[in-house]
């Protein structure tokens, strides 16, 4: 298996004039594989905002209130450092996947290859199998050819726009993005990102296709950073296909000088990106699959050894596999592993409250009538759970302090409610100038809902 350097060197030419790449439809494990989990990718991409969890949509990104609620979990700008986090995730699996399974995220995951497909489907439900698709561009246009035409791209801009308003769904309230639309309500902005999206989806899924894996998609173009000799990759067995050659299935390929690959170019009709797997690894390449379904199924009506093509190494078709438990996978397996856990640790010991707390810059201290120490603060406590919460507020630190805020203090989810508060002190409770006190909040309901901050009281 040849590995290409230079990727203009690795461009096919295309299969027609008009530079249209149609696939043909295959049947075969690894295509009932990449459409089951793409229904169930498709399906919990439209499910999700309807599903509730306590009370709140399960995903939903407020970008006017900055509040992201996921899961029951609300989160705000100051938890940036968990969305950091999640990057960092991905991109540690990145590199783990990549260099075990190859390019399997835009073979099966990828939401530009899942709708990609859905529309070459939506395409030959409409204007019929590969063949018919190619002799229906040949012909003049007619009413028929024109009516075929119209209702394909019709039934693309309807998907296009569904998937636009669901994916909206996650940044505006989903039940009351559907209500404006059947009122005819939607916001100037709600109506410019629908329509955004929905042209997004029809060209991308449509008209680019391969071209954004192609062109556009700059993991084509880094992958091979992260390939070495062990990466499964889909690849042909060169030594085992060529010379490859037309014949019949009763002919004996060995007497003809013939390897197994009976040059019937089905691994090139099914390819989504349109290029011949037999010469070589190639950046274009998705790794979806299909290419395999169809030599496999040739192999089988000529009484052949399937796995022509199959998903294999460059090391293993030398006859040279060091097995999948290199140093390297297992590197990247650890640091996944770290960072997830570092991930899930943090989320888990979130606090749902903040409390920030700063003193009154106009006044150090003051006397009262009483002659006792007083000293003004600000409190900033904001509600990061899915309800209401009622805290109650604790000052330890001093001896006979008083607050004169002593009842609960009830906070709206989501809510950053100002408090603004006196503490008091006898002269004779204070032994030094400078007292360090500890301001703590306690949900009512909840103990294990607390956090506090260290804060200054002075009497000079």
């Amino acid at each position: 298996m040849k590995q290409n350097i230079n990727p203009q060197d690795l461009i096919i030419a295309p299969k027609n004039a008009n530079g249209t790449i149609y696939v043909r439809q295959q049947k075969g494990f690894f295509q009932r594989l990449r459409r089951n989990i793409g229904g169930l990718l498709v399906l919990l991409f439209l499910a999700l905002p309807w599903l509730d969890v306590n009370s709140k949509q399960s995903i939903l990104l407020d970008l006017d209130l900055l509040q992201f609620h996921v899961f029951g979990m609300t989160l705000f700008p100051q938890d940036f450092t968990l969305i950091a986090g999640l990057f960092m995730v991905a991109t540690f699996l990145l590199f783990f996947v990549t260099s075990w399974l190859g390019r399997i995220w835009c073979g099966f995951l990828c939401p530009q290859t899942v709708w990609s497909f859905g529309y070459i489907w939506i395409e030959e439900k409409i204007e019929g199998t590969r063949n018919q698709r190619i002799n229906l561009d040949k012909q003049p246009w007619s009413v028929k050819k024109i009516s075929k035409k119209m209702l394909k791209h019709l039934v693309w801009l309807a998907v296009a726009f569904f998937s636009g308003t669901s994916f909206l769904a996650y940044f505006v309230p989903v039940r009351e993005l559907y209500s404006d639309m059947l009122t005819l309500q939607w916001s100037g902005t709600v109506s410019f990102w629908i329509g955004l999206f929905t042209i997004c989806t029809y060209g991308n899924a449509g008209w680019l296709r391969e071209k954004m894996c192609h062109h556009m998609c700059p993991y084509a173009r880094f992958q091979s950073v992260m390939f070495d000799n062990e990466t499964l990759v889909v690849a042909y067995d060169e030594n085992r296909g060529e010379g490859r050659g037309a014949r019949k299935r009763k002919d004996d390929p060995k007497a003809l000088g013939l390897g197994d690959c009976v040059d019937c170019n089905l691994c090139v009709d099914v390819c989504p990106v349109g290029i011949d797997i037999r010469d070589g690894l190639q950046y274009e390449c998705i790794d979806c699959g299909a290419c395999i379904d169809a030599c496999d199924q040739t192999m089988t009506q000529f009484n052949y050894p399937k796995g022509l093509i199959s998903y294999t190494s460059e090391a293993k078709l030398a006859g040279k596999s060091a097995g999948p438990l290199r140093a390297k996978i297992i590197s990247y397996a650890v640091l996944s592993l770290i960072v997830i856990s570092g991930m899930v640790a943090t989320v888990v010991n979130t606090v749902a409250v903040e409390l920030s707390i700063s003193r009154d810059r106009n006044v150090l201290y003051r006397i009262n009538d009483n002659d006792d120490i007083e000293n003004s603060y600000q409190l900033k406590i904001l509600n990061k759970s899915s309800q209401t919460m009622r805290y109650q507020l604790k000052v330890t630190g001093l001896v006979g302090i008083s607050s004169s805020k002593n009842q609960l203090i009830e906070v709206a989810s989501g809510e950053l409610l100002d408090v603004v508060l006196t503490l008091t002190a006898s002269p004779e409770d204070i032994k030094q100038p400078v007292t360090k006190l500890t301001f703590i909040i306690e949900a009512n309901d909840n103990p294990d809902i607390t956090v506090s901050t260290e804060t200054r009281f002075f009497a000079l």
